[in-house]
């Protein structure tokens, strides 16, 4: 049940990241450099790393709060 929980939020968290990135990345090299383009190994790498750290820290304040 607690595996479940961690690898929904780690899809969750990672989907909206990664989303969120590469949206930002596009509009990003639109304003500054005129080209439709998208940094995907950012927007991935980023995704990732916030995919695994949120979920974790919010399981690790879950069980401190729990008796």
């Amino acid at each position: 049940m607690r595996v479940t929980r961690v690898l929904g939020d780690f899809l969750t968290v990672f989907v909206l990241a990664f989303a969120v990135s590469a949206v930002v990345s596009l509009i990003w090299n639109l304003i500054a450099h005129g080209s439709v383009t998208v940094d995907w190994g950012s927007s991935l790498s980023l995704g990732i790393v916030l995919g695994i750290v949120v979920p974790w820290m919010g399981a690790r304040q879950r069980k401190s709060e729990s008796p």
